[in-house]
């Protein structure tokens, strides 16, 4: 039933004007007359009768704060503690901008200037305020989440909105509180532990607003929070009462994670979604980081957004044009009485028009979040097969390159025609071409990648485990996995000059792969004792800046004149 049919148009709200002043009541009570029926109260008192008489009919309270017997804010105390009186709006009629803090926290829903020298700024007031008045009262279940009792998002927006109209010059900031990985929580303990987690954060919340801070919270989404609040300058102290309160939910809170991102002192000129964006790109810069909980927006924040906007705007016109690039990095046998060049792994680079050349390590972990990383494998997937026929065709000689193959990849049902698709184009065979997969990749599903990379192994393709050491695997699971060749992490080999225990442990690892039979090679290989130390210890390949950097295909062909 819309408003048009529940109201006549000779139908007059019912309007009560509570002032001590008789002239002030009469010149408040004429200027809305025109729309409205008018109750007049001379104190608090007074008004609470009138009140209770006729709550079911009182649209809106206009109400002074200095009066006799029962003053303003004594009567909004009653009429909030009260279920059915705190249901009707109340403006509030003042001179003091002092008394519109506390207004505001006993639930005064809009402010009258004394003197009233603008009727029609007052009927604007009165009539906007009565109208939502009675739109929350069509919609009020969808005001404030049923499970935590913070308000919904449309509302929170609203009411932040109304906090910077009547308080322009406090300082706010944007808060997210997100609960990391939080679907796995209600899938170890239960739906019913995670309701309690989410109960939990929103009492802080609340307690946080009612103590420390002004502003509003709301539960934005199953697992975040917003909280626009007036400043403050150390979040941990938010974090911290935040992990207190769930450490009374049991042994279990120890997993949870809570990620702040703020924004600082907001720019009121954005709306206050963007806002909240902002704090949001914050929060997702930590995502996974277990070292940082809270992260500030800032123009470097800024700067690398748009950055990563523009790069996946980019991204298709700059495989239309031509912009990406394989550059291939030489693997050299070390074993005999000299290096020979043994393969090349493929490596994106990014020519781009504007921004020139772009590091990998830039675009690279971006797209894989994302899902685009697909769209790269693709590319270098073709160039590669493509650049292996030319050399082959050249030379008359096979220099097998290795792609990566990343997780998104592991998941696609169409994986091992695609690759077969692209040897065939190029007429070469699967020992020509092969696949690196990193270390974590085994980690996160190993089950699936195990299946998957058995699959490919039976088709001819030889399979290295990248990244090996970066923390993931123990060494127990080698034997474990269906690789050909295990690839030391540069990170892994870089102090092998200078740290015995580093060495010793490479040396173990060489003893492992000699029982499984799997190739090694080291990567990240840049100075001649390196390379000594790792020849001695058994390492069969060397990729890194001892012998090359990546290179264009044209220099790289140089190398392979050199072997003849």
């Amino acid at each position: 039933m819309d408003r048009k049919s529940r109201y006549s148009e000779s139908m007059k709200r019912k309007v009560i004007v509570v002032d001590d002043e008789y002239v002030n009541r009469q010149m408040l009570g004429f200027i809305i007359s025109q729309k409205y029926d008018v109750i007049y109260a001379e104190n608090g008192r007074d008004a609470l009768e009138k009140i209770r008489a006729s709550e079911k009919e009182i649209s809106l309270v206009l109400l002074d704060i200095m009066m006799p017997e029962m003053n303003g804010f004594e009567l909004m105390e009653v009429m909030k503690a009260d279920d059915e009186l705190k249901q009707i709006p109340i403006i509030v009629l003042t001179a003091e901008e002092s008394a519109e803090v506390k207004s505001l926290n006993l639930g005064a829903a809009d402010f009258i200037k004394k003197p009233y020298n603008r009727p029609e700024v007052i009927l604007a007031r009165v009539g906007r305020i009565v109208e939502l008045s009675e739109d929350r009262s069509l919609i009020k279940d969808t005001e404030r989440d049923l499970l935590t009792g913070l308000y919904m998002p449309n509302y929170f927006y609203e009411y932040a909105l109304q906090l910077d109209q009547y308080f322009p010059n406090w300082e706010m900031d944007a808060v997210v509180i997100d609960v990391e990985h939080f679907h796995l929580v209600n899938s170890l303990y239960g739906r019913k532990f995670g309701n309690e987690v989410l109960k939990k954060i929103a009492d802080t919340l609340r307690n946080l607003l009612s103590d420390e801070v002004d502003g509003y919270a709301c539960r934005y989404d199953a697992d975040m929070f917003f909280l626009y609040c007036t400043h403050l300058e150390d979040y941990e102290l938010v974090r911290s009462k935040l992990m207190d309160e769930l450490a009374g939910l049991g042994e279990d809170n120890k997993r949870i994670r809570i990620r702040l991102g703020v924004y600082p002192d907001v720019d009121r000129k954005l709306s206050v979604e963007d806002r909240f964006d902002r704090a949001k790109l914050a929060s997702n810069q930590i995502r996974n980081n277990y070292t940082q909980s809270i992260a500030y927006y800032d123009n470097q924040v800024h700067e690398d957004s748009i950055f990563a906007e523009k790069l996946i705007h980019d991204i298709h016109d700059a495989i239309e044009n031509k912009n990406l690039v394989v550059f291939y990095q030489p693997k050299y046998a070390i074993q005999g009485e000299k290096p020979v060049l043994k393969s090349a792994e493929a490596l994106i680079r990014w020519n781009h028009p504007e921004l020139g050349m772009i590091n990998p390590g830039k675009f690279i972990p971006l797209f894989e979040n994302n899902g685009l990383i697909q769209m790269l494998d693709h590319f270098v997937w073709k160039e590669a097969a493509h650049q292996i026929k030319k050399w082959k065709d050249e030379f008359g000689k096979t220099v097998p390159v290795s792609v990566n193959v990343s997780r998104m990849d592991i998941y696609d049902s169409r994986l091992e025609a695609r690759l077969l698709d692209t040897l065939m184009e190029n007429g070469i065979s699967p020992e020509e071409y092969m696949l690196e997969i990193t270390e974590s990749a085994y980690a996160d599903d190993s089950d699936q990648l195990i299946e998957v990379v058995e699959k490919l192994r039976q088709k001819g393709f030889r399979v290295e485990m990248d990244d090996f050491g970066s923390g993931y695997s123990s060494l127990g699971m080698l034997t474990l996995l269906p690789i050909d060749v295990l690839k030391l992490d540069m990170q892994f080999v870089k102090n092998v000059h200078t740290d015995e225990k580093s060495l010793k442990l490479i040396n173990l690892i060489m003893e492992i792969a000699k029982f499984m039979d799997v190739t090694v090679v080291a990567e990240g290989v840049e100075n001649e004792e390196q390379y000594k130390l790792l020849k001695e210890s058994g390492c069969d390949v060397i990729q890194g800046f001892y012998f090359s950097k990546p290179l264009p295909p044209e220099e790289f062909a140089k190398l392979i004149i050199a072997e003849e």
